[in-house]
C-alpha cells in the first residue's frame, strides 16, 4: 500500500478541527514534500520525523513522498502532527499496519530520538476526539489532561515505539487518568483578613451573588487591591462544564494547563502598561488574552485610570456579549469571556479627593481630566462603584472584633442567593436580558419614585437604569425577600459613587 491515512486535530482558538494527514509514495527521486497551509513549525517536521523513524530503527523510505494537510484552506501550526505525520509514512512504506488507523487519533511533537513531547490544546482535542468517537493517543505529559474527558478512550504513550507496538496489537498502551489533585482547592487569604471596609465587603458580596461589575474608588493604601484579591473566595464553586471551559482557554494559551487549579476560579490583574492584543487577545496566530484567560472568574485592572483609553474601551463589547472574537487576515478566532470585572481608582491624581483627612492639591479641571479616562460608556458597563475610605487608627489597631465574617460565611450567603436567581429565571441577575428586567425586577410604586428621583439627579442613561435594577434585585435575594423594597433601591443607589463625585465638582 502506497497511501495512508491517518486523522489529527488543528488548532483553531479552542475548537480543535478535524485534520486528515493523507501520505502518499510514489516512484521518482526521493524527496518529502508537505501541503495543505503548514506553518513553518509544520514545516520543519520533515527533519524531526525522518531522525525519529530512523533512530527507531524503522526505515526512511527513499520514495517521493506528498504529505496532505487536509482541509487544505485550514492553517496549520505547531508540531502536533509529527505523530500523525510518522505513522503515516509507516503506514504507506508497510512498515506497520494500517487497518485499525482509522479508529485512532494522534496528536504529539517528535524529539530527534522518536520520544514524545507534549502539545498545546489536548482537552479541546479530546472533547472533538469523543464527539467523533474515535480512540486519541497523546503523549504522556499530556494524559492528565485527555483524562479529563471520561467519556473518551484516551491512551498514552512515551515513545513512537509505543504507538507502533499499540497498532500491531503486541502491547496495549495504558489509558489517561485525570491528575489526582483535581479535586483540591483552598486558598491562603480570607475576607476576613480585611480590617472594617465593611461597606466595600458588602458591595463585593452583592457583586459575587448577582455578577455584577465593581469599581472601587478611594485614597492610596485603603486596601483596594487587597479587598480584590480575595474576590475569588467568596464566589461559588466551579461547575464540571465550567472548570473545563476555562481549562481549554489555558491549554491553547502560553501558560497551558494546570491541574492543581482546575476548579479555582481564576484571578487575573495585568498590569496598567498592558496592551489591546494582551487585554483582549492577539497576534499573528489569534491567542487568548487576560479577558479570555480570566472566563468565568475574575479580572482585576488595578490604576483603572492608569490604563489606555483606546485599550479600556476595548472592554465594552466583551462585557456584554461574554465572548472575544479576534479576526486577522488569515485568521480567525472567537474566544469565551464571561469575567467579573474588579477595578480600582483613585478619586484624582493625589488620591485625597473627598478625603477628610488630608487636603486634596487636584483643581477640578485635573480630577475631571484624571476620571475621564474612565469612558462613559465602559463606566456604564459598571454596575457598581464604591468607596474605599482611609481607616481611622482605632480602626486598625482594634483589628476585626469577633465573629467578622470570613470567606466561608460569605460564599455560603453567595451560593443561596444564586440559587434563588436560578430557580426564578434560570440565570443570574446581571446576565439579564433588557427585556427580562421587567418580568424579574418589579417595582412598587414607592420604589420606583426614589429611582425616577435618582435618574433625573445623576442624568443615568437607560442602561444604568437597567443595571441598578438588577442590583436591587440581587440584594433582594441576599435578604431572600420576594420583592425590590425601598430600601434595596436606596442600597443600589448608594453604590453609584462615581457619579457622586462628578457632582461635587464645581
Amino acid at each position: 500500500m502506497s497511501l495512508a491515512i491517518v486523522y489529527s486535530r488543528a488548532g483553531m482558538g479552542i475548537e480543535a478541527p478535524l485534520v486528515t494527514v493523507e501520505v502518499h509514495l510514489s516512484h521518482g527521486l526521493p524527496s518529502l514534500n508537505i501541503v495543505g497551509l503548514p506553518e513553518a513549525a509544520v514545516k520543519e517536521s520533515k527533519d524531526r520525523v525522518r531522525s525519529a523513524i530512523i533512530n527507531s530503527n524503522f526505515e526512511f523510505p527513499a520514495r517521493r513522498i506528498t504529505i496532505n494537510l487536509a482541509p487544505a484552506d485550514l492553517p496549520k501550526d505547531g508540531g502536533r502532527f509529527d505523530l500523525p505525520i510518522a505513522l503515516g509514512i509507516l503506514a504507506a512504506s508497510e512498515q506497520i499496519p494500517s487497518d485499525k488507523l482509522s479508529q485512532y487519533e494522534f496528536i504529539g511533537e517528535l524529539a530527534l530520538t522518536g520520544e514524545l513531547r507534549p502539545v498545546k490544546g489536548t482537552l479541546p482535542v479530546a472533547l472533538s476526539c469523543t464527539e467523533a468517537n474515535r480512540t486519541l493517543i497523546v503523549p504522556k505529559d499530556n494524559a492528565s489532561e485527555a483524562g479529563l474527558v471520561p467519556s473518551n478512550k484516551a491512551l498514552l504513550a512515551e515513545h513512537l515505539l509505543e504507538v507502533c507496538a499499540s497498532l500491531s496489537q503486541s502491547q496495549p498502551l495504558a489509558a489517561c487518568q485525570p491528575d489526582t489533585h483535581l479535586n483540591g482547592h483552598s486558598f491562603d487569604i480570607d475576607m476576613s483578613d480585611v480590617i472594617a471596609q465593611e461597606s466595600a465587603k458588602r458591595a463585593m458580596t452583592i457583586a459575587a451573588a448577582g455578577k455584577h461589575h465593581l469599581m472601587f474608588i478611594g485614597p492610596p493604601g485603603t486596601g483596594k487591591s487587597m479587598l480584590a484579591s480575595r474576590m475569588p473566595t467568596i464566589l461559588s464553586s466551579m461547575s464540571e462544564s465550567e472548570a473545563k471551559e476555562s481549562a481549554s482557554i489555558y491549554s491553547v494559551s502560553h501558560l497551558g494547563f494546570d491541574s492543581l487549579s482546575f476548579f479555582n476560579r481564576k484571578y487575573r490583574a495585568p498590569h496598567h502598561s498592558c496592551s489591546a492584543p494582551a487585554l483582549i487577545g492577539g497576534g499573528s496566530q489569534p491567542k487568548p488574552g487576560e479577558i479570555s484567560l480570566a472566563h468565568k472568574g475574575v479580572l482585576f485592572l488595578d490604576e483603572l485610570t492608569e490604563f489606555s483609553r483606546q485599550v479600556l474601551d476595548n472592554l465594552r463589547e466583551p462585557l456584554e456579549t461574554g465572548k472575544v472574537t479576534i479576526s486577522r487576515a488569515a485568521h480567525q478566532a472567537e474566544y469565551p469571556a464571561d469575567f467579573l470585572l474588579l477595578a480600582a481608582t483613585n478619586p484624582c491624581p493625589c488620591g485625597h479627593f473627598g478625603n477628610r483627612k488630608q487636603h486634596c492639591r487636584c483643581t477640578p479641571d485635573q480630577i475631571r481630566r484624571y476620571l475621564g479616562k474612565v469612558s462613559g460608556p465602559l463606566l456604564d458597563r459598571i454596575d457598581m462603584q464604591v468607596e474605599v475610605p482611609l481607616l481611622s487608627q482605632e480602626e486598625l489597631l482594634q483589628g476585626n472584633p469577633k465573629g467578622t465574617a470570613n470567606s466561608e460565611a460569605i460564599k455560603q450567603q453567595v451560593e443561596t442567593a444564586q440559587q434563588i436567581q436560578h430557580q426564578r429565571q434560570g440565570k443570574l441577575n446581571g446576565q439579564l436580558e433588557a427585556s427580562e428586567v421587567d418580568d424579574h425586577c418589579a417595582l412598587s410604586n414607592n420604589a420606583k419614585a426614589l429611582l425616577t428621583q435618582a435618574l433625573d439627579r445623576f442624568k443615568l442613561s437607560a442602561r444604568s437604569y437597567h443595571r441598578i435594577l438588577k442590583v436591587c434585585r440581587t440584594i433582594a435575594d441576599l435578604e431572600q425577600s420576594t420583592s425590590i423594597e425601598q430600601k434595596h433601591i436606596s442600597e443600589a443607589l448608594n453604590y453609584r459613587k462615581m457619579e457622586r463625585y462628578l457632582s461635587q465638582l464645581p
